[in-house]
């Protein structure tokens, strides 16, 4: 190692010497000589340079970085040819780093450096020198300024830009190909021997990548790479300083590489054939199952076209492709039947979409497989021959008859039988009776096609062995017109004859309709039931007929009213007609034949309403009369109060009885027997104001003797439920208000206490509380009242 480092660095300090020696101080002048000294020439070796006009001039020092000694760096020795030794001289040192990194010894002019110093960072620094008297403190010679240049050593190792490098080169590439430039920097002196001279190796990453040296592109070195057989690489590249010499410095970096994909690589299924199966009930659309066909590929190169090339059943399924799954879904075109086929063969092709025309060597690109399909038998309901079923019937059509029927089968191999029955909330009238076995449909009631032109229905066809399995079907039935309804006045006719009017004239237009709809239409004809001495029709042969006066002079007093009966009749097989009533008033009118009076009857005629609607609807408004002035009397009788009205009353039932009767003769009011002979109650009836939470025995009293008095009764009374333990905890209060002539208890009422109630007092009413604030009020103001009298 030390020899080594004698033999590095002994060329620098060689090459160091004839630099050096351009910094030594310069003499001029005859006065004396300036010249720097350095340590490292012998004294024999020093020279002495004459210089005319000026007495020093400094040029540059030279000093090697990241020195390590323990004392500090020897830089240089500065002298002027005006010492004369006798220390009158003082140096001084100004400029980068002086009196901080750079010292000068004032006296001798030695210079040194006090830290270790570092090219990267400044590789120069610029100072200025100058003598000056100590006695005087004038400069002996003029400021000069020099520079220390800092020799460069190889400390510092190629650094890369990056710790980590990531790059992509597609598969199956060319030798040769571009991959990655990497560049590595190198701190040193590049112009000064070969410590910035970095040189590239790859250190990891071979066979398949190689380096160039001198610029750090990476380039592939193996051909025919494949991605599906590897995809991604680490390379490890180093950059060494020195020329890649021994004892270079080095740094290194990784280059993560991933191999792109191209399409090289077919689709191909895994298995040549497939077996999938479907229920034959099956919707259209649903899916059959999946396949797939595998390709090593990725992304647009992988994506797949699936395809029905061949089979029986390319008109009943379809293949489509799953973009994210890349899977070939089979679907069902066509419905199925497994009793008319049960195995279908398929060849399904799947394609590359994205062709890479330099692979078509390694294809093709495409394969087949083959799927067999097996349709599976379900319990199918019903089928019907018909949907919907159209049955026409003409309207005469006797209840009972046949009108049409429907078929069903099971579609299933076992063929089990089916039944046959209307939906009732489709046939809510009962029009209509199917035979369950046959299915024949034949009418309950006779059809009417004036009410209803249309009937529908549904009829529900089930398997005889499984009830669940049902099918429905509509039955439209149109009701075909017969004719069977005669024609009648269009509308209700006013009709008025002036009693002025003359033979021949115009009174009346008529019309007629008719609710069946024959094929050809309508045609009626009009005509008189007999001849009539008054009145004429002339029939228009358009549906419409005209009234005429067959004499003139009408007169009111004679005969007010005409009833004209006209037949109409219309020309459908087989014919039909009515006899419609024309009501003709006799009016009396003006000469331009415009009405001015005619008789209420003739109104009342000529309005469609008889003598007894009329009495009918006065007695109905009477009625309503009646009623309203009963309601508005009812409302004005006064309401009579309760004998109980305190809102403090706080007890929970109170009966009041409002009624008043006349005593015992009052016999239709109640009956005081009940109370003198209580045998006759039922022993088993029970309270009515509640309800009881538990039922007790009854307990029978001691009678009553006949002719007793009420007071001992209810005494008796009151001491046998007081006395009694399960008699229920609640108050009751019954107010009898019975009173009359002929009672035994006397009158009940205070009207006639004045005389005997007149000598007691009630001031303790007034300490009752203010619940007894009125009555206290009532009473002690009668008496009051009383004293003053």
């Amino acid at each position: 190692r030390e020899y080594l480092l004698v033999k590095f660095f002994l060329p620098l300090l060689l090459l160091s010497f004839p630099l050096l020696s351009s910094a030594v101080p310069l003499s001029s002048g005859s006065d004396g000589n300036l010249f720097g000294e350095f340590p490292s020439l012998p004294e024999k070796d020093r020279r002495i340079l004459h210089r005319s006009k000026r007495g020093w001039m400094w040029n540059q020092f030279f000093l090697l970085e990241e020195y390590a000694g323990p004392d500090f760096q020897y830089v240089g020795k500065l002298h002027s040819d005006q010492d004369r030794g006798d220390g009158t001289v003082k140096y001084i040192l100004n400029g980068d780093g002086a009196g901080s990194l750079f010292l000068i010894d004032e006296n001798s002019g030695d210079i040194h450096a006090t830290k270790r110093l570092d090219r990267e960072e400044k590789a120069y620094y610029t100072l200025r020198a100058q003598a000056v008297s100590k006695r005087t403190g004038r400069p002996l010679e003029p400021e000069s300024e020099f520079i220390i240049k800092i020799h460069d050593i190889n400390d510092n190792e190629p650094k890369f830009s990056k710790e980590t490098y990531v790059a992509s080169v597609p598969e199956m590439s060319d030798v040769g190909t571009f991959v990655l430039q990497v560049t590595a920097t190198d701190a040193d002196d590049e112009q000064y021997g070969n410590s910035a001279k970095l040189v590239y190796s790859i250190l990891q990453g071979q066979p398949y990548f190689s380096v160039e040296s001198e610029t750090g592109i990476i380039r592939t070195a193996l051909s025919n790479m494949n991605r599906e057989n590897r995809e991604k690489y680490q390379v490890v590249i180093q950059a060494k300083d020195m020329a890649g010499q021994m004892g270079g410095l080095s740094g290194t970096t990784t280059i993560n590489i991933t191999l792109t994909d191209v399409n090289d690589s077919p689709p191909r299924f895994p298995h040549s054939s497939y077996h999938l199966s479907v229920l034959e009930s099956a919707e259209i659309g649903s899916t059959v199952g999946r396949i797939k066909a595998n390709d090593a590929d990725i992304g647009e190169n992988a994506e797949i076209q699936y395809s029905i090339i061949d089979g029986d059943g390319q008109d009943v399924f379809s293949i489509s492709t799953d973009r994210i799954t890349q899977e070939g879904i089979i679907t069902i075109k066509k419905p199925l039947d497994y009793e008319s086929k049960r195995m279908y063969t398929l060849k399904v092709e799947a394609t590359n979409t994205h062709l890479d025309h330099r692979f078509l060597h390694l294809g093709p690109f495409k394969d087949s497989a083959t799927v067999k399909i097996t349709a599976q038998d379900v319990d199918e309901p019903p089928i019907f021959s018909r949907n919907p079923y159209i049955i026409e019937v003409h309207e005469d059509t006797a209840a009972g008859s046949f009108i049409g029927a429907v078929a069903a089968w099971d579609p299933d191999a076992a063929n089990h039988p089916v039944k046959y029955s209307i939906d009732r909330h489709t046939d809510l009238d009962r029009l209509f009776n199917i035979d369950s076995g046959n299915g024949s449909i034949s009418t309950l009631q006779s059809l009417d096609r004036e009410m209803s032109k249309w009937h529908n229905i549904s009829v529900v066809a089930t398997e005889i062995n499984n009830p669940r399995q049902t099918t429905r079907v509509p039955v439209f039935i149109k009701v075909l017109d017969v004719n069977d309804n005669a024609p009648e006045f269009a509308m209700f006719y006013e009709t008025f004859v002036c009693e002025n009017v003359k033979a021949g004239q115009l009174i009346q237009t008529i019309s007629a309709v008719d609710t069946d709809e024959p094929l050809v239409g309508h045609k009626f004809a009009f005509s008189l039931t007999t001849v009539n001495p008054n009145f004429t029709i002339l029939d228009n042969e358009d549906n419409t007929a005209r009234i005429f006066t067959k004499r003139s002079g009408f007169s009111r007093r004679e005969t007010s009213i005409y009833l004209l009966p006209v037949v109409i009749s219309d020309n459908d097989y087989p014919i039909q007609s009515s006899t419609s009533t024309l009501t003709i008033g006799v009016c009396a009118c003006d000469r331009d034949g415009n009405m001015k009076a005619c008789s209420a009857e003739a109104l009342l005629r000529s309005a469609g309403l008889s003598t007894g609607a009329l009495v009918a609807i006065l007695l109905c408004v009477i009625i309503l009369l009646m009623i309203v002035v009963l309601f508005a009397a009812l409302r004005r009788q006064k309401k009579k109060e309760p004998l109980i009205i305190s809102k403090e009353d706080v007890r929970d039932n109170v009966v009041s009885y409002n009624d008043e009767g006349g005593g015992e003769e009052d016999t239709q009011a109640f009956d005081i027997g009940t109370l003198r002979n209580p045998e006759v109650m039922d022993a088993n009836k029970l309270r009515r104001d509640i309800i009881p939470e538990m039922l007790f025995p009854f307990r029978r009293t001691s009678p009553i003797k006949d002719n007793a008095d009420v007071r001992d009764f209810i005494s008796s009374r009151l001491q046998d439920n007081d006395a009694d333990p399960t008699a229920p905890p609640y108050d009751s209060l019954a107010t009898y208000a019975y009173e009359g002539n002929g009672s035994l208890a006397e009158s009940l009422s205070s009207l006639e206490s004045a005389a005997t109630e007149g000598d007691q007092e009630y001031d303790y009413l007034s300490n009752w509380g203010p619940q007894f604030k009125k009555l206290a009020d009532m009473y002690i103001g009668k008496d009051t009242d009383t004293d003053i009298a």
